[in-house]
């Protein structure tokens, strides 16, 4: 079967990527003290000893002796000091590690958190810095740090670990080395003083150092290992193509649910899908009642989802009146067969407004092909008190806000139906008992389209009650005379109650059009005035108005000058920011092609977000932004919004580019043919006269009465109009190679007949001059125009015969390179000037000393025309001892069969 070309231009391309990034090695363990840092330091040692750059950039030895012993005789970085709340904490200077560049370098404690004030918050995000500039680490992680399984860890130790890294970057190590220990064994270590030391000792024996947590994170450990080395086995297998297996992989779907159990069902999930070595999505859908929560609930669910996209998973959030529709089409199609849902008290989902209804019951009926999967969301885990207590804080503002805005809303409806009691009272004397009541239900669409679903079922059955005590026999009673009038209560609560809850939808849906129809209007508006900017600087002004009122804060666009820095804009009567934005994090999104800075992974503290302006050919910029809440980056639906306008900016600046290098070339095009159309007029018309003025300086030199000065004088003009007449024909030359009229009389010719017609040309020029050819024997034909190559030679010579001194001395050599022969002419004149020796080629370019030697600059520019014309190349070389070369290279073809050598012919030597 063939392989599939897109799979192996995939395959090419993370080749090409792998070849140029930095090798990750990660010593994997259960826990602290199973010799992960020893067994680090070992290899590491090997490698020095063979000649290896190896860096200990951060190594952390517990005070372990034998560990410090593997350490000393490695060259150490200096760790960094960063002053913190009064105290200096030393950390890994990614900085210098960069300066420095080792092959190897050594990186402990990968999920170590950094001191505020780093350029990354994790040592793990330092790394991959690492890797991006192609230099390899090792380092060493315990199992616990995995996200993946944060809670399980916890819920066996009764200890939550507080610094993890994404299992995506475990996965994408290069290399997996297990370092095992047995539980009874690394007991005997703790005790023996060999993983920690003193009090620190005795408290993990007391806590997370018991026999049992070892055996089960060991399991883990090894159930880890075991999954990575499988994947490994398996991609070596595809690469080989050593057997085509056929699997059906049972893709997971996790619902995330907006309750606070969703961050142990995405871990569960992702567990999940690592044990079955499968691929998982996370979805989280907003139906009408959740788009209703504060904004500190939506954020805390949008970081449950941005905790799944970091778990590995494939992350959407999806817009629906209904939940079980949605999952059921998702499902479908992205082919996913298993649905993972949390399984919590039907009561509480009750009360959090996700469950209203059997999900897993409906689930079934809608769609039965799913596999329903019910996992557990009570895990015993320790408080964590800083967290914990923020999340009751924010918990207990919220519900009073709640409160306190619901009191309000429902306030409201039972004052709106009792108004409508007070002013239907008088009319019951003029109007029917049924328009009355149509004024009661105008009053529940009113409050539903006002206030929604609850005040207006509130408002439904004040409406029944009111209308019973005030307007039905015997009045100012609830007691009805007349049977009928129950139906009439029954037919009226059931109309207020639909009509009220269809008006909340559409006034729901109408919310949410205006705002999506907001976000449209906004990003039509910015794209026609992008589109109409015909510069750089209208692109900038345009973006950074339209975004800065987007965001309702500030706005700065920074763009590559020549040199490939970001600048930013200096419009005329731009104030600058009080915080402005940091170019070391304008210039690491650039980079990267990444967003940075506020509500991202690469310093989130920062008060600014940037995003790259990523065009079709090349990223063209930065984009910063000092929005008024972090609410404008954080939200999928508005952080969706900022990088389709940074797309279309970076789209316009390429657009505004392009249209500026196209005036550019049209101007030089337009240029370049009216030159040649000058060129070929003045060489046309100055030749006749210059053949008549030759003629006559001729006639007057062959008098023999001429005086001696009048011969002076005509042999002085002779030789100038000989001068300007050659000028002439350069002209004529250049505007003919130009516009391509030119025909090529090719034929074979051997290369020494080619040299010796230009030296014989050029021998009244080379008269004062020692020449030195070097021409070896049996060089192979070229097919070449003999005239037109006669004349790039004729023109070497007189450029090195023009900037030499006479008695200097000029070498015309040729030999065979590769599948070329090469043809040069050397001077030991003053040299070219240096940096301009492509320049030189350049029509109308002369050396630096112009007014002392004639010409106007077209020698070489015809030299390179012909050579190209050949399919050849020319460049220009200065000598190390003075001088210039001129080296020509023409393509060897295939030649005829040359002539038989006659006997006692000799090979050409050198000749001076």
């Amino acid at each position: 079967m063939r392989p599939d070309p897109d799979a192996l231009l995939v395959q090419l391309r993370e080749q090409e990527q792998s070849a140029t990034r930095g090798k990750l090695r990660i010593y994997f363990g259960s826990s602290a003290g199973v010799g992960k840092t020893y067994a680090m330091l070992q290899a590491a040692r090997k490698l020095h000893a063979e000649g290896v750059d190896v860096v200990a950039g951060v190594v952390i030895t517990h005070g372990r002796s034998e560990t410090e012993v593997l350490l000393d005789g490695l060259p150490k970085l200096p760790l960094k000091d960063i002053g913190y709340r009064g105290a200096v904490l030393s950390e890994f200077d990614l900085d210098a590690a960069l300066i420095r560049r080792p092959a190897l370098i050594l990186v402990d404690e990968l999920a170590h958190s950094n001191a505020p004030g780093s350029r990354h918050p994790k040592r793990w995000q330092d790394v991959e810095e690492l890797l991006a500039n192609g230099i390899s680490v090792y380092t060493a992680l315990n199992v616990q740090h995995l996200e993946s399984l944060n809670d399980v860890v916890g819920g066996i130790t009764g200890v939550r670990v507080q610094e993890t890294l994404p299992d995506t970057f475990f996965d994408a190590a290069a290399e997996v080395v297990m370092v095992d220990t047995p539980a009874d064994e690394l007991l005997a270590r703790l005790h023996a003083g060999k993983v920690y030391i003193g009090v620190q000792a005795e408290r993990a024996a007391h806590h997370f150092f018991r026999k049992g947590n070892l055996m089960a994170l060991r399991e883990l450990a090894l159930r880890r290992t075991a999954d990575r080395v499988e994947e490994d086995v398996q991609t070596w297998r595809n690469n080989k193509r050593i057997a085509q297996v056929w699997k059906t992989e049972a893709a997971i779907l996790c619902a995330v649910s907006p309750t606070s159990e969703a961050e142990s069902v995405v871990r569960s999930a992702a567990q999940l899908a690592q044990q079955l070595n499968v691929s998982w999505h996370a979805v989280y859908v907003e139906t009408p009642a959740l788009q209703r929560l504060p904004d500190v609930q939506r954020e805390r669910i949008l970081r449950v989802v941005r905790l799944a996209h970091d778990l590995g998973a494939s992350t959407a959030v999806l817009g629906a009146p209904d939940l079980v529709p949605a999952l059921s089409q998702y499902a479908r199609e992205h082919n996913l067969s298993k649905l993972v849902l949390g399984r919590s008290s039907g009561m509480r989902d009750w009360r959090r407004g996700w469950l209203r209804r059997d999900v897993r019951r409906q689930l079934a009926l809608t769609a039965p092909e799913l596999d329903l999967i019910a996992v557990s969301t009570v895990q015993r885990r320790p408080v964590d008190t800083e967290t914990d207590v923020r999340d009751v804080r924010d918990g207990l503002v919220h519900d009073e806000q709640h409160w306190r805005e619901q009191t309000q809303r429902y306030g409201w409806a039972a004052l709106a139906c009792t108004a409508t009691t007070m002013l239907s009272w008088p009319l019951q004397n003029y109007f029917a008992q049924a328009n009355i009541v149509m004024l009661f239900l105008l009053t529940v669409v009113g409050v539903a389209l006002r206030l929604g679903r609850g005040p207006a079922v509130l408002a439904s059955f004040m409406s029944v009650g009111l209308f019973d005590f005030f307007f039905v026999d015997p009045k100012l009673s609830f007691a009805v005379s007349d049977v009928q009038y129950l139906m009439t209560f029954a037919v009226m609560l059931v109309v207020g109650l639909i009509t009220g809850q269809l008006t909340a939808g559409l006034r729901y849906q109408a919310q949410v059009a205006a705002e999506r129809e907001a976000r449209s209007r906004a990003l039509f508006e910015l794209t026609s005035d992008l589109a109409s900017a015909l510069q750089t600087e209208q692109v900038m002004q345009i973006a950074e108005d339209g975004l800065a009122r987007e965001v309702r804060g500030q706005a700065l666009l920074y763009i590559l000058d020549e040199q490939e820095r970001l600048q930013p804009s200096l419009r005329e009567g731009l104030q600058p920011a009080v915080d402005q934005p940091d170019l070391g994090t304008a210039r690491w999104a650039l980079d990267h092609d990444q967003p940075a800075g506020l509500s991202t992974d690469t310093l989130p503290g920062s008060a600014w977000f940037y995003l790259p302006l990523i065009a079709p050919v090349r990223t063209r910029g930065v984009l910063a932004l000092k929005p008024y809440s972090e609410r404008s980056v954080m939200l999928p639906e508005l952080r969706t919004q900022l990088e389709t306008y940074a797309r279309v900016i970076g789209q316009a600046l390429e657009r505004v580019h392009y249209v500026e290098v196209a005036q550019q070339a049209l101007v030089h095009i337009e240029s370049e043919r009216l030159r040649n159309s000058l060129l070929s007029a003045l060489s046309h018309d100055l030749r006749t006269p210059l053949a008549v003025v030759y003629g006559l300086a001729q006639t007057l030199a062959g008098m023999s009465d001429l005086p001696v000065a009048a011969r002076d004088l005509s042999d002085a003009l002779r030789q100038q109009s000989q001068r300007v007449s050659a000028m002439v024909n350069n002209l004529l030359d250049m505007a003919r190679l130009q516009s391509g009229t030119v025909c090529l009389n090719r034929q074979w010719q051997p290369v020494e007949e080619v040299v010796g017609s230009a030296l014989q040309a050029m021998q009244p020029a080379l008269s004062k001059h020692v020449l030195v050819v070097q021409i070896p024997a049996h060089l192979p034909l070229l097919h070449l125009d003999a005239v037109l190559m006669e004349r790039v030679l004729c023109n070497l010579l007189e450029n090195a015969v023009k900037y030499t001194p006479e008695g200097s001395r000029i070498v015309v050599r040729a030999g065979l390179r590769d599948d070329a022969i090469e043809l040069g002419v050397t001077d030991n004149g003053p040299g070219l000037p240096v940096g301009r020796e492509e320049q030189l080629f350049a029509k109308f370019t002369r050396g630096e000393r112009e007014s002392s030697t004639p010409g106007v600059g077209l020698g070489l520019a015809i030299c390179r025309a012909i050579v190209e014309a050949h399919g050849g190349k020319i460049r220009a070389e200065s000598g190390q001892e003075g001088g210039a070369t001129f080296i020509m290279s023409l393509p060897l073809g295939l030649p005829p069969d040359p002539p038989a050598q006659e006997d006692g012919q000799e090979e050409p030597s050198d000749v001076a």
